[in-house]
């Protein structure tokens, strides 16, 4: 476990809030995901590895909702989720963000952020009638201002989201999500196109979120990333888990560096006999 992560006990004695078994899905006669067993424990923050192709994102999409699978079943908080389409997951809990940010560009920074709560006051047509939606709605904007401290973007709450950068859109996303209050955050590729300057902050913020008590698992490709931040790493290859472990553990496993660390070399280049 990296130096700058909590010393406590290993994940395996913490309750298990996601589960999956035999988890499949083809395209034709390709197989994309063969995932027998899969788990993530309460408090922790995992990072799904592999090379492209390997199945990640496919099996991240039908984890959230947005892909089907042919076979398997997953829960949630003890919740069977199989199947479920990704509102009725949200609503559950487990919340996600993209690789290619989608905001919505021709609203502000607030306005994006208020949209990711839930119960907004089209969902409660009583509320509105009663005109209770004028309450909820500031209690709502008060809670995307605290977010977007949180996240770093007081500055630009009241910009456009069409005005910010690729980094700040990220950002943005990540913030829309918790406003949804999530026990799990699942993050596809949250450093891609961040630059590092960002990217440290960002580090930095997804480790207190962490320790405000939310679960997370997280597609990544920046090994650094994943060593600093991670307690559990899994490694997909074509569709398969292959290895699980610690960073430093599957930095050293052979079945990891020949399928996706480099040829026999570990993450820091070095030749491993």
């Amino acid at each position: 476990m990296p130096a700058d992560r909590r010393g406590e006990a290993d994940d395996r004695d913490r309750p298990v809030l996601l589960e999956a078994a035999g988890v499949r899905r083809s395209f034709g006669g390709a197989v994309a995901v063969d995932v027998e067993e899969f788990r993530v424990h309460t408090g922790s923050i995992v990072a799904l590895i592999g090379p492209n192709g390997a199945g990640k994102t496919t099996f991240f999409n039908i984890l959230s909702g947005f892909e089907r699978a042919d076979a398997g079943r997953w829960s949630f908080a003890g919740r069977d989720l199989t199947g479920r389409p990704p509102h009725r997951i949200a609503a559950a809990g487990m919340v996600r963000t993209f690789q290619i940010p989608r905001v919505l560009s021709r609203l502000t920074v607030r306005e994006n952020l208020m949209l990711g709560a839930r119960h907004q006051r089209g969902e409660r047509l009583l509320g509105a009638l009663a005109g209770r939606w004028r309450a909820e709605e500031r209690r709502v904007a008060q809670r995307a201002a605290t977010t977007a401290e949180v996240i770093g973007l007081t500055g630009v709450l009241d910009d456009y989201a069409g005005t910010l950068s690729g980094g700040q859109r990220k950002l943005l996303e990540l913030g829309r999500a918790l406003m949804a209050r999530p026990r799990l955050l699942m993050l596809d590729e949250p450093m891609a196109g961040v630059n590092p300057a960002l990217a440290e902050a960002l580090l930095d913020r997804l480790l207190r979120i962490r320790d405000a008590g939310v679960t997370m698992l997280f597609v990544e490709h920046d090994m650094d990333v994943v060593t600093r931040i991670s307690d559990e790493v899994v490694c997909m290859a074509e569709g398969r888990i292959i290895a699980r472990g610690s960073a430093a553990e599957l930095a050293a496993d052979e079945a990891v560096i020949d399928a996706y660390l480099g040829a026999r070399h570990d993450r820091l280049g070095r030749r491993v006999r």
